[in-house]
């Protein structure tokens, strides 16, 4: 799973697609690359056709758009792969809780997943959603949401109900927690790093990552108690 600052990267040949070179040759004709897309703001939503949310990066939109890529269709919880194991990363992905068991980051872990990340900021981690599923907690933050997607009959608006991905499960008052668990995880010398182009990269052990990730947040996100405070 990628994570990727083609700036903090710099120049590489052929840009862009380059890059996804590179990491198809990396994984080679066994392995299977996924990437988080979730969707812009045009609507209604379109798995083959709406791009991917600006914020997640140009490489995901290249990605996306590139040849023998497959999409999820989830106006929230959209993912690329591409692949031998990309319809199993892919197969069946809930409507609700879509980062949660059952979901695409789900099947990656069970499948053995490994984040890449390329200079990518600290708080970009999205296999740590899957970790405030897991987590058992007094409470955590739900939200409803109302997308407009493309139905068999033209546009309709369909409910989500999901943890909140976006604010936090917890009101820490704005904090970014995902960018503090990152940080103590890499503290402890978990990852694989080292440079690749001009960014610093780390390779992670999902697995691990989601592991150390409940526990962090059993932690540090117990409002209830000293340990949240």
């Amino acid at each position: 799973m990628v994570h990727a600052s083609l700036r903090r990267l710099g120049p590489v040949e052929g840009g862009v697609s380059g890059v996804l070179d590179a990491l198809d040759a990396a994984v080679g004709p066994d392995g299977t690359l996924l990437m988080t897309l979730g969707a812009d703001d045009a609507e209604p939503f379109d798995a083959e056709h709406t791009p991917a949310q600006a914020d997640v990066g140009y490489l995901a939109e290249a990605f996306r758009r590139r040849p023998g890529t497959r999409v999820s269709d989830h106006p929230e919880g959209r993912f690329g792969a591409r692949g031998r194991r990309a319809e199993a990363v892919l197969a069946d992905p809930p409507w609700n809780d879509y980062y949660g068991p059952g979901s695409p980051l789900d099947h990656a872990v069970r499948l053995g997943v490994r984040v890449l990340r390329l200079g990518a900021d600290l708080n970009t981690v999205t296999l740590l959603h899957l970790a405030e599923y897991l987590v058992e907690l007094p409470s955590k933050r739900r939200v409803r949401r109302s997308p407009r997607v493309r139905g068999p009959q033209g546009p309709e608006v369909r409910v989500v109900d999901c943890l909140d991905d976006e604010h936090g499960i917890v009101d820490l008052g704005g904090e970014d927690y995902f960018a503090r668990l990152l940080g103590d995880y890499l503290a402890q010398g978990r990852a694989r790093t080292g440079l690749v182009g001009r960014a610093n990269s780390e390779l992670i052990e999902g697995a691990d990552l989601v592991s150390f990730g409940v526990r962090w947040m059993a932690r540090h996100l117990d409002v209830s108690g000293p340990a949240g405070s």
